[in-house]
């Protein structure tokens, strides 16, 4: 068993051991689900796994939370300033039809259109690469050396 290398991307956890593993209550790993903070992977029978990856996401979270005094709104304020339709390269028409770029408040994987599913969003490369901490102001001064 030695030796044995688990993808980062590996839904794994369960959310038990999840929030064993982050020293969290489980209502509190469902509450920051509800809040769109994170997008754990589900099983066809809707159990939720994680990987180490949202292991990470949400220790980033708790951080925010703890130390940086930032609450659950601010984070979510926070990930709404991730500008998706430039990484995603959006044209005008597509901006002016998307909710995250018009409406903001909250992450763009918050604002999934009926015909997607959650997990198509857990996939997308702004979820995957831009959500946790020290990214979102990286994808931001980015985008904004491209605009300019």
């Amino acid at each position: 068993m030695t030796g044995i290398k688990i993808n980062d991307e590996e839904p794994i956890f369960t959310i038990s051991a999840a929030a064993k593993l982050l020293d969290i209550s489980v209502p509190t790993l469902r509450l920051y689900e509800k809040e769109d903070l994170f997008i754990p992977f589900k099983t066809i029978t809707r159990q939720r796994l994680f990987s180490k990856s949202d292991i990470a996401r949400i220790i980033c979270i708790r951080r925010l939370i703890n130390e940086l005094k930032i609450g659950i709104n601010g984070i979510k304020i926070l990930y709404s300033f991730i500008p998706c339709w430039g990484i995603k390269g959006c044209n005008s028409e597509g901006k002016e039809k998307c909710n995250a770029y018009s409406e903001g408040g909250k992450p763009c994987w918050a604002f999934k259109p009926s015909d997607f599913k959650s997990s198509e969003c857990r996939n997308c490369g702004v979820y995957k690469k831009y959500s946790e901490c020290c990214s979102i102001k990286e994808a931001v001064k980015i985008f904004s050396v491209q605009s300019a």
